[in-house]
């Protein structure tokens, strides 16, 4: 599997591609997740578009980094799954479990929190 990582502020996308299966496509992703932790990035989208292929180990490694994200106060959202991701997590009944979205233009702002956004003045 390979990982691409892109920067945009305070959010690290990570882009995988190719097979997120038992071995070396769980043991990369776990890998770059805890890097950007002890980069201090706090805001993570993990983007499926170009995932090929995802077995069940995989998909523990996708809650593994939910876990280690919630643990170390980072938030981590997934963009563009494939059907057949939906459909496992669907089945496995843990589409629930992620933020999920389809647009980067959306995951991106997402992070902003109510605290976090820019406060309207009133010069009433």
């Amino acid at each position: 599997m390979k990982i691409t990582t892109r920067y945009y502020g305070p959010v690290a996308i990570m882009d995988l591609s190719g097979k997120l299966t038992l071995g070396k496509g769980d043991v990369a992703l776990r890998g770059r997740l805890l890097e950007l932790l002890d980069e201090g990035i706090k805001n993570i989208i993990i983007n499926l578009k170009e995932l090929k292929v995802m077995d069940s180990s995989g998909l523990g490694e996708l809650i593994r980094c939910r876990t280690t994200c919630s643990q170390h106060g980072a938030e981590l959202k997934l963009l563009n799954l494939t059907p057949k991701v939906y459909d496992l997590l669907e089945v496995t009944r843990l589409i629930g479990v992620f933020e999920i979205y389809t647009e980067e233009a959306e995951a991106i702002p997402s992070f902003w929190h109510e605290e976090s956004a820019p406060k309207e003045k009133d010069d009433g």
